[in-house]
């Protein structure tokens, strides 16, 4: 039955799973299901500030840059050009994995040789970046994201291909490039030169039968019927254009993403799927308006488990936002929704959802762009009975309780969006489907 309508939902072309709100929405278990029927697992932006947990067979693998499709013995796993590759930390999630059973990915990887590379030295300036910043930190990963994609946009940047030319104008582009960040750092920038110019050599050799380029790749896929899935990571409220800037990631990570970070052409995308949770979290700064700063919250984040895959943060926890979902629905155009962690909210005597947004009470028209206006919006809530019932055993949608169907109907006609998966639990089973 599952195979089935995954099936069904993975027609020839690329279908792209977004993140709908601020990130950590469940995108790995959905991605993980979809892949089981997809011959080509995609990532297309962001890094290994991104995090996925995949449970098989009782084992947990955790995908940071790897595309989570890579424990599937048939697919096709490609790292994007729009991605951002730290390869010690690509090398060593590798190692992490295969020592959990991860085996075969060398046949079934592909990094593309337009990818940025991230160097260890973007990760510290990474750290300096926010020290400097003080009060105003933006609550980044630390893994030297910001800074490699600051290089991508400056132009001094360096892409996989790069290892593949001439070592010499490598070597002498790095001296250069450390020398200048030096000059802005000083003696809290230490690197040791030779060491990292070695270690790349080594890398790139290891890598190497892994690189390839993937645009024509897609395309020859994509000429050839095969079903690509596109992992999106982070999410819309973290995009660079549309996100809650400046507190948001430095890639895109809406459905434009898969065009610019993998080279699809708009019109083989066939459909696009957005991840939102049955209520709404964010990790690090930023305006975040239906927060709940009390005990509704703490319940909240105990109840699901609110930690970051990737840095082990606590996760700031609120109500669902249906004023931030139809933004999220504009810019995507999802044509179905995953409804993730709904039994969450199981022992809720009520639920409430935001539905507009005020400011000195004038209604706003839209989600603004000025995070001052977004810190000072008064949210207007509709509150919905619970249904203070254990759902996490329930597969089919007739069986969830009637006010748990009400819920989501309600999030449908709010954010006009139908809601075809609802996950119900943390099994990969625990979802039903709304035919």
């Amino acid at each position: 039955y599952m195979g089935r309508f995954f099936r069904a939902n993975m027609e020839p072309g690329a279908c792209v799973v977004v993140g709908a709100q601020w990130g950590d929405e469940g995108k790995g278990k959905f991605v993980d299901m979809l892949a089981e029927k997809a011959d080509v697992v995609a990532r297309c932006a962001g890094g290994n500030n991104a995090g996925h947990t995949v449970v098989v067979d009782g084992k947990s693998f955790d995908f940071h840059l790897l595309p989570s499709g890579l424990i599937h013995v048939g697919c096709l796993c490609v790292i994007g050009n729009g991605l951002v590759v730290h390869l010690p930390g690509l090398l060593a999630e590798i190692e992490k994995n295969e020592k959990k059973g991860l085996t075969g990915w060398a046949s079934r990887l592909v990094i593309s040789d337009r990818a940025h590379l991230v160097f260890d030295l973007h990760q510290e300036i990474d750290g300096l970046e926010e020290k400097e910043k003080g009060g105003s930190s933006i609550g980044t990963t630390k893994r030297g994201i910001g800074p490699t994609y600051s290089a991508k946009a400056a132009r001094t940047g360096f892409r996989v291909c790069d290892l593949y030319g001439d070592w010499a104008v490598f070597e002498t582009r790095f001296r250069t490039f450390v020398a200048n960040y030096q000059k802005r750092y000083g003696a809290e920038l230490q690197i040791d030169i030779a060491a990292e110019i070695s270690r790349y050599k080594q890398m790139a050799e290891t890598i190497r039968p892994l690189v390839r380029d993937t645009v024509v790749l897609m395309q020859r896929e994509l000429a050839a019927g095969k079903r690509v899935l596109v992992e999106g990571a982070n999410a819309t409220m973290l995009d660079l254009d549309f996100g809650t800037y400046p507190y948001v990631t430095s890639s895109s990570c809406t459905v434009g993403g898969a065009c610019t970070g993998l080279g699809v052409p708009a019109r083989s995308i066939r459909a696009v799927y957005g991840v939102v949770k049955a209520y709404t979290t964010r990790v690090g700064g930023g305006a975040f308006p239906t927060e709940q700063l009390n005990e509704t919250g703490e319940k909240i984040q105990n109840i699901g488990q609110e930690y970051g895959v990737t840095t082990g943060r606590k996760r700031r926890c609120g109500w669902f936002d249906a004023v931030q979902m139809r933004y999220s629905h504009a810019i995507n155009g999802f044509d179905k929704l995953c409804l993730t962690k709904l039994d969450v909210l199981d022992t809720f005597p009520e639920i409430k959802v935001g539905v507009a947004y005020r400011v000195q009470g004038q209604a706003l028209e839209s989600f603004p762009a000025d995070m001052n206006v977004l810190a000072q919006v008064e949210v207007e809530y509709e509150t919905f009975p619970g249904w203070q019932t254990n759902i996490s055993h329930v597969r089919r949608f007739s069986d969830l309780p009637e006010n748990a169907r009400k819920y989501i109907h309600a999030l449908e006609t709010l954010v006009g969006v139908k809601m075809h998966w609802i996950g119900v639990g943390a099994s990969r089973d625990a979802i039903v489907v709304q035919e």
